[in-house]
């Protein structure tokens, strides 16, 4: 999970505490087909006849359908009571590059020989494995089968969020990275900017 969501998520639980209006946060991998979803990404360098681009052969997400993701949702507004966070039970992540071999073999032709899989390289910060788990949270089955409740959640959000939040719109304002992330480490303890690689 990148800091910026997390950061979203203490947002929404500190306005639930506050406001007493029953927020709940539902914490989830990749939805196939939606919206910023690779799998039209493939499909469009699949009709151009390649190559399929994917960052690291290693790459692994959590992935589920629209309906299911949709109804998990719906399903954790009903059981919570507000002010929580929800994870849905993923299941096991998938590599990208497995996902690019499928879709390009279910349109008719054979990787390597028809269609080629081309490796760009991980862009900054960006992380080989989707963590859905935090190492200090504490996790909790709901009534709901696929849905766990995040116990001490609300435990980890700073006294001084709302200035914090209020400086990161300042420095992203101003264009300040350094400052945002700074700011941002504040606020996610086990936040760290991987510096790229430069290539010789």
């Amino acid at each position: 999970m990148g800091a910026s969501k997390r950061v979203a998520e203490m947002i929404v639980l500190q306005a639930a505490r506050t406001s007493g209006i029953p927020f709940v946060v539902v914490r989830f991998g990749n939805v196939l087909g939606s919206r910023g979803s690779v799998i039209p990404t493939f499909k469009q360098q699949i009709a151009g006849g390649g190559p399929v681009t994917v960052t690291h052969p290693d790459m692994c997400r959590y992935f589920m359908t629209i309906p299911e993701a949709v109804q998990l949702v719906l399903q954790a507004v009903v059981i919570s009571p507000g002010g929580e966070i929800l994870m849905l039970n993923m299941g096991e992540p998938i590599k990208i590059v497995d996902l690019a071999k499928d879709l390009i073999c279910l349109s008719g032709y054979r990787v390597g020989q028809d269609i080629e899989i081309a490796y760009t390289g991980l862009r900054p910060g960006e992380k080989l494995f989707e963590e859905l788990f935090l190492p200090d949270e504490e996790y909790q089955k709901t009534e709901h089968e696929k849905l766990l409740v995040v116990k001490n959640a609300s435990h980890s959000i700073s006294d001084k969020l709302a200035q914090t939040v209020a400086d990161l719109l300042q420095s992203a304002a101003t264009n300040d990275s350094t400052e945002i992330r700074n700011l941002i480490q504040k606020l996610v303890p086990g936040y760290r900017l991987k510096t790229p690689v430069s290539k010789s």
